[in-house]
């Protein structure tokens, strides 16, 4: 599937690859979800924790520029050149939450994100200069990264997390 270049778009590719990981999530044992990865470290519980977080920061970075102000790109106390860090401070944030707690807030995320793409208008979503903190990026390139993207990183990833390791 393209990257997106319009809301419609948008929003669709965000339903749809969402719903395919929720098809993927939905047809594993919970234990299969929690099982650390043993190359990466992570499970899918850990993925899911790790999208709602994204979803989180795109979501203060689009706020805090209604109010005029300039975000902290990616985060407070990090360049985009440490976001192996970054990952590493979310994933440490929410490793030990339950599974339940995080789908939670992972489904709450994912509502709150695809009503904030549904509130702007193509034109404030992927024409440049609408948004000054962007710089030469599109708003709607932010959120595409959020969500549709990352829907399909984390996909990817979490077939690895329930894949068997062989062995006895």
């Amino acid at each position: 599937m393209s990257r997106p270049t319009s809301k419609s778009e948008l929003i669709a590719a965000a339903r749809t690859r969402h719903a395919a990981l929720d098809t993927f999530r939905e047809a594993q044992p919970q234990r299969a979800l929690t099982r650390l990865n043993p190359r990466t470290g992570w499970s899918v519980k850990d993925i899911l924790a790790h999208l709602t977080a994204w979803e989180q920061l795109c979501l203060g970075w689009w706020r805090a520029g209604r109010r005029g102000e300039t975000p902290a790109l990616p985060a407070v106390g990090y360049k985009w050149s440490q976001l192996p860090a970054l990952n590493a401070a979310i994933w440490k944030a929410h490793h030990r939450r339950r599974y339940a707690d995080v789908v939670l807030d992972y489904r709450a995320s994912f509502a709150e994100i695809l009503a904030a793409i549904d509130g702007l208008s193509d034109v404030e979503l992927f024409s440049r200069g609408q948004v000054a903190w962007t710089g030469k990026n599109t708003l709607g390139a932010y959120f595409v990264s959020a969500t549709s993207s990352h829907y399909d990183w984390a996909l990817k990833l979490a077939r690895q997390c329930v894949r068997p390791t062989g062995g006895g």
